[in-house]
């Protein structure tokens, strides 16, 4: 990781440099090199300012905190980047395991358990509005397994669908 310290308004110090560096290598271990970090430390009256924008492949971070004391300033900043980076890990995550979001925790993502079902395709389906006997008819033209629609009557979508035993079933939503 590459890291350049910059002070404006403030003695160049080298316990401040250090400290700096030392709380952004954190996030090496969520990012894949090369990672390059630019940080500012500044001083605006009382308020000590750490401003730093990381870039890696694919990845630009910004942050910046102010506080009363440039070390915690300094803390701050790396605490905001690493929850940042986490929350971008967890997206790649979870549209990599092709999940809907929140479906799989980070944990189950992380462990690599491949027991859970996933969500192979998506569709869009219109729900047309019609009475439950034109459904029906509907379904037993199409080769299809079941059918949404919105009953005329109730004004709500309804799903008629083929049961196993050659029967159909609906399911009528509520609320």
């Amino acid at each position: 990781m590459r890291t350049i310290v910059s002070f404006r308004h403030i003695e160049a110090s080298d316990p401040l440099k250090l400290y700096a560096e030392e709380k952004l290598s954190r996030i090496k271990k969520y990012i894949e090199e090369p990672i390059e970090a630019h940080v500012v430390l500044k001083v605006e009256k009382f308020r000590h300012i750490a401003e730093v924008t990381i870039d890696a492949p694919g990845l630009r971070l910004n942050g910046a905190e102010e506080t009363d004391n440039m070390y915690s300033s300094i803390d701050l900043l790396a605490d905001s980047l690493e929850a940042q980076v986490k929350r971008g890990k967890g997206k790649v995550q979870r549209r990599r395991t092709g999940t809907a979001a929140g479906a799989v925790t980070g944990e189950t993502a992380a462990a690599g358990d491949d027991k859970e079902p996933r969500i192979i395709r998506a569709e869009q389906v219109h729900a047309k509005p019609m009475d439950l006997d034109e459904a029906v008819m509907q379904l037993n033209l199409t080769t299809g397994e079941f059918m949404v629609f919105t009953n005329r009557n109730t004004n709500r979508v309804n799903v008629l669908y083929r049961r196993k035993d050659g029967n159909l079933g609906l399911i009528e939503t509520v609320g």
